[in-house]
C-alpha cells in the first residue's frame, strides 16, 4: 500500500491515480511540515482527540502535514468532506466495505505468489473465494455511490474510477469464472487413495483411484467389522465401498502422500490387520497430525492436476486484478471519516465550524480573512459559549503583526489558532471560525522556544538565530511565519535589534507572520521598522486588559506597555502605595 502523501502520479497501467485528497499529482506539490511545527501548532494532539487508535492518529496527521499551495487542491478536499459529512450513511458504507479490501491487501493470498510457481489445491481454492468476495465488494462500493448526489469531484471520479475498474479488470467474466469453477470444485466432495503397504504395515506407494462427487459412507462389507472395534481405535465408520473404482498411478506426490498417510496410520490407527487400511481414520487432539491437509496439499494438487491447472489459469487471467488500487485509499477515507465524526459530534455541543475558502492571490499579495476563530485546544477545556473568539486579517497592506500583552493572556493560543486554520483548511476540513478566507501558504513555519537538550551547543539565543535564519531562508511570499518570543533569551536590547532586523526582513520578503512578543518597544517603534518595508507593513496586535483581568480579544492598537503591568500591580498590591499603607 501506498503512504500518504506519496507522489506517484498514476498507476502502474497510466491510469489516474484513485484519490480523495491528493489530486492531480503530476503538477501539484505537496509538501510535508517541519516536526517541530507539527508540535508547535499541537496537531499531535489534535489527532489524539479525534480518535484513540494510534495508528489512526498517524494517518490523520500524515494527512495534515502535506500541504499544497494550490487553491484547487484544498477546493478539492473540502469539498470531499463536505460531501461525507453530509452523507453520513456514505461513510458508514464505504468504511465497512474498504476495511474489507484492507484485510485482503494486507492479509489475503491473492497478491501472493506460490513458490516455483505452483499452488496447491487448497490455497487456490482459498485465493478463489477472496477474489469473489473482492469483486462482490468493488460492486458493491459502486452502487454505494451510484444513487447519490454528490457534489464533489473527488467521489464523482472514485464512483467513475470503480465503474473503470469493473470494465477494464475483466469483473463480469471473472464473476461467471468464479460461479462455474465453484461449481466443480463444490462438487469436490471426497478423493478415494489406494495404498500399497510393504511387510511392516507402512505405506510405500499410493495412486488416484478417483475423484468423487459424494462423500464416503458407511459401506455393507465393513459396516459389521468397523462397528466391532472399540471408540479408541478412532476409525471414521462412514465409507462405502462402490466397487467401481479405477487405479490411476500417480507421479512425484507419491512421496508426499504416503510420508502422510504412515504417520497417520502409526499415530491413529495402531493396525493389527491391513484391511483396516481400506477405511479413513480419524484424527485424534493431541495427536501432531492437524496438519496433514498441508503436508498432502502438494500430494491432492496432483491427483486433481486438471481441476487445479484450470484454476490457475483463471487465477493468472485475472492477475491485473488491483486489489491495492482500491485498499490505497483506505487512509485517505479514513482521515475524511474520523474528522467528520468529530466535527458532526462538536458542532452538536455547540461549537462553531465553518467551511473554509481558499482563493488565489490578489494583486500577487496572498490574504486571509478570519472571523471569530478560536483555538482547538480549547474544545474540552472550555465550555463553547465562554471562548472568546477574534478576527483577523491578511492582505496587500497587513504582512506582520507584532503581538504583545501579559503573560497567560493568551497570545500563543492566538498564534497557534492561525497556524490550526491554514494547516486544517488546506487538509480540506472546516475550520474553528465563522468564516475563513485564505490563500493556501506553501509552509508554516514555526519559531517556539526550544527544548533545553536542543541548546545546548550553540546556546539558547544561538539556536534561536540559527533556527529563525533556516526558516527565513526557506520562506517565500506565499509562507506564513509564526514566532513566539523568539530573540528574548538575551538582554532586552540585544534582543531588540536582532527582532527588529527579523521583522523588517520578512515584511521585505511579504510573507504573512505573527510575531507574539513582549518587547512593547518593538511595536511601539513601527513607524521606523516601516519605512523601508515597500508595499505591505507591521501592525501592532494587542491583547486587551479589563481592569487588570485578561480579556483575550485581539485587536490592532498601539502597544500597552507598562500600563498592563500598573493594572496587575495594583490588583495583587504590589504597588508602593499599597506596600507602605499604614507603615
Amino acid at each position: 500500500m501506498k503512504s500518504i502523501g506519496d507522489p506517484a502520479a498514476g498507476t502502474s497501467s497510466g491510469r489516474a491515480k484513485l484519490t480523495l485528497l491528493f489530486p492531480d499529482q503530476d503538477r501539484i506539490v505537496y509538501q510535508p511540515l517541519r516536526d517541530e511545527t507539527v508540535h508547535d501548532l499541537g496537531l499531535d494532539a489534535l489527532c489524539a482527540s479525534v480518535t484513540r487508535e494510534e495508528k489512526e492518529q498517524t494517518i490523520l496527521l500524515q494527512v495534515l502535514r502535506h500541504l499544497s499551495p494550490s487553491p484547487e487542491a484544498a477546493l478539492f478536499r473540502r469539498d470531499v468532506f463536505e460531501d461525507l459529512l453530509a452523507h453520513p450513511q456514505i461513510r458508514e458504507k464505504l468504511m465497512k466495505l474498504l476495511e474489507h479490501v484492507r484485510f485482503l491487501n494486507d492479509y489475503g493470498a491473492v497478491r501472493r505468489q506460490p513458490e516455483n510457481g505452483a499452488s496447491g489445491l487448497w490455497d487456490l481454492l482459498h485465493r478463489l473465494d477472496e477474489l469473489r468476495d473482492y469483486t462482490e465488494t468493488v460492486q458493491a462500493i459502486g452502487e454505494c455511490l451510484a444513487d447519490q448526489e454528490l457534489k464533489s469531484e473527488g467521489l464523482r471520479r472514485l464512483r467513475e474510477g470503480i465503474g473503470r475498474i469493473w470494465r477494464d479488470s475483466g469483473f463480469e467474466g471473472l464473476r461467471q469464472d468464479i460461479a462455474a469453477l465453484k461449481a466443480d470444485t463444490n462438487s469436490l466432495k471426497s478423493i478415494t487413495v489406494g495404498i500399497n503397504l510393504n511387510e511392516r504395515l507402512e505405506a510405500v506407494s499410493a495412486g488416484l483411484i478417483s475423484v468423487n462427487s459424494k462423500p464416503f459412507t458407511r459401506s455393507g462389507l465393513l459396516r459389521h467389522f468397523t462397528e466391532s472395534l472399540s471408540r479408541s481405535d478412532s476409525i471414521r465408520p462412514d465409507t462405502e465401498w462402490k466397487g467401481d473404482m479405477n487405479w490411476h498411478p500417480a507421479g512425484s506426490w507419491v512421496t508426499n502422500l504416503t510420508q502422510g498417510i504412515d504417520e497417520l496410520t502409526h499415530t491413529s490407527l495402531r493396525m493389527r490387520n491391513p484391511l483396516i487400511a481400506m477405511t479413513l481414520a480419524s484424527v485424534p487432539d493431541g495427536s501432531g497430525t492437524r496438519d496433514l491437509p498441508r503436508t498432502m496439499d502438494a500430494a491432492l494438487g496432483g491427483l486433481v492436476s486438471g481441476l487445479v491447472r484450470k484454476l490457475r489459469e483463471t487465477l493468472n487471467r485475472h492477475a491485473a486484478v488491483s486489489i491495492g488500487e482500491i485498499a490505497g485509499l483506505i487512509p485517505e477515507l479514513l482521515f475524511c471519516i474520523r474528522w467528520a465524526e468529530y466535527t458532526e459530534k462538536r458542532m452538536q455541543e455547540g461549537w462553531l465550524f465553518s467551511p473554509a475558502e481558499p482563493r488565489d492571490a490578489e494583486n500577487g499579495a496572498p490574504v486571509m480573512a478570519a472571523r471569530e476563530f478560536y483555538n482547538m485546544k480549547l474544545i474540552g477545556a472550555e465550555p463553547p459559549d465562554r471562548v472568546v473568539r477574534n478576527s483577523l486579517i491578511f492582505d496587500a497592506d497587513h504582512r506582520v503583526y507584532l503581538l504583545t500583552g501579559a503573560n497567560r493572556g493568551g497570545k500563543t493560543t492566538l498564534t497557534q489558532a492561525v497556524g490550526q486554520l491554514f494547516i486544517l483548511a488546506q487538509a480540506g476540513l472546516r475550520v474553528p471560525a465563522e468564516s475563513f478566507v485564505f490563500t493556501p501558504a506553501d509552509a508554516v513555519f514555526t519559531h517556539f522556544p526550544a527544548d533545553e537538550d536542543k541548546t545546548l551547543d550553540l546556546g539558547r539565543l544561538g539556536e534561536e538565530c540559527r533556527r529563525f535564519r533556516e526558516q527565513f531562508l526557506q520562506s517565500t511570499p506565499g509562507s506564513v511565519l509564526l514566532l513566539n518570543e523568539t530573540f528574548s533569551t538575551t538582554s532586552f536590547e540585544e534582543g531588540y535589534y536582532i527582532a527588529r532586523d527579523a521583522v523588517r526582513a520578512m515584511l521585505k520578503k511579504g510573507c504573512r507572520a505573527i510575531y507574539n512578543t513582549h518587547m512593547h518597544k518593538l511595536a511601539a517603534n513601527l513607524e521606523e521598522i516601516n519605512r523601508d518595508a515597500g508595499e505591505g507593513r507591521a501592525f501592532s496586535l494587542v491583547v486587551r486588559s479589563e481592569g487588570g483581568s485578561r480579556s483575550f480579544r485581539a485587536e490592532v492598537a498601539p502597544p500597552e506597555g507598562s500600563s498592563y503591568a500598573r493594572d496587575i500591580a495594583e490588583k495583587y498590591g504590589v504597588t508602593y502605595e499599597k506596600l507602605t499603607e499604614g507603615s
